[in-house]
């Protein structure tokens, strides 16, 4: 931490500036302006969807034929719904990053000009008052690595949701939806909520309410009554302007009157309507009323259902070594070293020790020991003797010279008498 703080100091003091920057931290525009277009797209085709489903469901309107099945507009229209709850997920998140890197950007340039102050008339300056701040200046630097990396990741895991929306629009591409749609008005969610606002008496206003915007929503932001009675389709409610006392939002104020003559068949018709399309229990969050499919038990229902409302920041920290070391002293690597201490052992076995007589003499273990008792005897082995005789030498004369020269023979071997 210290090297890694002393090495941005010399590095933004080189370079004379405050500020320090990534190079991955230059993408954090580009990450969330690319999650916002991809929001933006898919908020565009979940309008065009409502839109096209409300004139294909409503009773009182004579649409023209599609050959196009409902369904399949349905579960367009879910999926489009899913992948933008999933965006605004990612978006909130993106935000959050951003402004914890600016945050951290901010705090990293004062204490960059806190140190340039202390260090820039001085020769020599106490240890005990730059180490510190280099110490946060490389927690600072690795709380934005770490911040760039998660932006990276929420890049990464947007990506990988496109191939969600692949196959949907292989069925409806923008020019036959436009065809579809050719005179019709499609309408932003703002729009719908814009419209459908109004006051009662039996509301739950945010000016009279505490924690208003803490109650919790049913169905996600959408109108149950509408998903009930026009078939499955899905239109964004009005929590802004009021709340009905049942914790659900309508898309109109003459549905939160109907819905209010019998709430309780309302939300059993929901439930069953969901049971068609499992992915909407999730999109309209049903876990609740579907706790019966629960792998977990009836003893622990009450507990997981809060757990599934209920969201917390929490931390963990461990030590770094949580296991205490031991460390063999005695323990030799070296052959030598071992060779030398098996030779000190066996050495011990040639050496003698002495007793001594106490009173308690008596507990001593008792050795016995056996040996051969010496034999007297001896045996003769044959003596061999030998004798030195002459070494026959014989002269021969006349080998070599003339042809007819004759050989002569003379004997020097000694006598044996001599």
């Amino acid at each position: 931490m210290l090297v890694t703080g002393i090495l941005l100091f010399n590095k933004v003091s080189k370079k004379e500036e405050v500020e320090v920057h990534i190079n991955d931290l230059k993408v954090l525009p580009v990450t969330t302006k690319s999650i916002e277009n991809e929001l933006h797209v898919t908020q565009s085709l979940a309008w065009k969807y409502t839109a096209l489903l409300e004139e294909l469901t409503d009773p009182d309107v004579q649409h023209k034929q599609c050959d196009m099945p409902i369904v399949l507009l349905k579960q367009a229209l879910y999926n489009v719904r899913q992948h933008e709850v999933f965006l605004k997920m990612l978006l909130a998140d993106a935000d959050l990053c951003t402004k914890h890197i600016e945050m951290l950007q901010t705090e990293l340039s004062s204490k960059m000009k806190l140190l340039k102050e202390t260090m820039q008339s001085k020769t020599a300056v106490p240890t005990a008052t730059v180490f510190p701040v280099f110490k946060v200046l490389s927690k600072l630097w690795s709380g934005l690595q770490d911040e760039a990396e998660l932006l990276n990741i929420l890049s990464n895991i947007t990506l990988s949701l496109q191939p969600f929306l692949a196959s949907q629009a292989k069925i409806f591409s923008e020019p036959y939806l436009d065809g579809l749609l050719e005179g019709s008005e499609v309408k932003t969610d703002e729009q719908r909520m814009t419209e459908s606002s109004g006051t009662a008496d039996e509301w739950l206003l945010p000016e009279t309410t505490t924690s208003f915007n803490e109650l919790p929503q049913q169905y996600n932001g959408f109108c149950g009554y509408t998903f009930v009675n026009r078939d499955g389709l899905l239109l964004p409610g009005t929590p802004q302007d009021f709340v009905f006392p049942f914790e659900m939002q309508k898309s109109s104020k003459q549905a939160a009157l109907n819905f209010a003559c019998s709430p309780d068949d309302f939300v059993e018709k929901v439930a069953e309507k969901a049971k068609c399309s499992p992915e909407l229990i999730q999109l309209l969050k049903l876990p609740q009323q579907f706790s019966c499919v629960s792998p977990y038990s009836e003893d622990l229902k009450h507990h997981f259902e809060s757990l599934l409302v209920t969201k917390c920041e929490s931390g963990t920290q461990t030590d770094i070594h949580p296991m205490e070391t031991n460390i063999v002293k005695s323990y030799e690597w070296n052959e030598w070293e071992l060779r030398r201490k098996a030779l000190k052992l066996a050495d011990l076995r040639t050496k003698v020790t002495h007793s001594t007589q106490t009173d308690l003499s008596h507990l001593r273990r008792e050795n016995v020991t056996q040996t051969w008792l010496p034999k007297d005897a001896a045996c003769q082995s044959k003596r061999d003797g030998e004798s030195n005789v002459p070494k026959p030498q014989i002269y021969l004369a006349g080998l070599r010279g003339q042809r007819n020269a004759q050989v002569a023979k003379i004997n020097l071997t000694r006598s044996v008498d001599e």
